[in-house]
């Protein structure tokens, strides 16, 4: 969701009370505080709610991981949080000490779960082999334009979820006719259809970003959208782009 000041603090309120259950944030999106202050307005028992937050590049060393993530619950007003991500593995991400941390956080009460984000599949193996903790998930960029077979049966076969983030691929989903084709068929539109083929996916999670309630409802209602085999043969074979957001 875009999220910022007053305006996010209701985006955040709304989308919840309208049946959204997990709010994804970050330490350098700078909205946790605007996230934990929707929750709280919010009608919805937190239990009811996952929250998950990822730790930055910069604070990836040991005692950085533990003190920023204190830093992060105290934004969002939580105890303690249902997920907590290594955002990406660069800069001071060390696996042993960083993981080592994150092992922390589960055993200290700060997290439920731990994942990861933006892995590549030597890095997923060495997390899990470091891990005490299970890895809950991967959370990757995946969309028509940009996917990847392997993420998706590595988790299927290591029994995590890979939460796929931008979906609608920045908007482009619009721009691709095999996905118009499909919106037209089903009577709906593109972006429907990009969160109805992640979603028909074993252990595939999407995370749409949306900020009027217009798009949040239509982001739920994606996910009652039935695709058949042909459909999907469709959409896998589209042409392949370069990620929208690497390092």
């Amino acid at each position: 969701m875009g999220l910022d000041g007053d305006a996010g603090v209701e985006s955040v309120r709304t989308a919840v009370e309208m049946g959204y259950r997990h709010l994804d944030t970050a330490q350098i999106y700078d909205n946790e505080a605007t996230v934990g202050e929707g929750l709280a307005e919010s009608t919805v028992p937190r239990n009811d709610v996952l929250v998950a937050t990822k730790v930055w590049a910069d604070k990836l060393g040991y005692h950085d991981v533990l003190s920023s993530t204190t830093e992060s619950l105290e934004r969002l007003q939580v105890d303690c949080a249902d997920l907590v991500y290594v955002h990406r593995p660069i800069d001071t991400y060390d696996p042993e000490q960083t993981l080592a941390a994150f092992d922390e956080l589960v055993d200290a009460g700060r997290t439920r779960h731990v994942g990861v984000s933006n892995f590549t599949l030597a890095e997923l193996d060495e997390a899990i082999d470091l891990l005490d903790a299970p890895l809950f998930a991967h959370q990757t960029e995946m969309h028509p334009l940009f996917y990847s077979p392997a993420l998706v049966s590595h988790a299927r076969e290591h029994d995590y979820s890979l939460v796929a983030y931008s979906p609608l691929a920045a908007g482009k989903v619009f721009e691709i006719p095999e996905l118009t084709e499909i919106a037209e068929k089903h009577d709906t539109d593109e972006a429907a259809v990009s969160v109805a083929w992640l979603a028909g996916k074993e252990n595939v999670v999407t995370i749409p970003k949306a900020s009027s309630e217009a798009h949040m409802r239509a982001n739920l209602a994606a996910a009652d959208l039935e695709l058949d085999e042909e459909d999907v043969r469709k959409i896998e074979s589209i042409e392949r782009e370069e990620e929208l957001f690497p390092e």
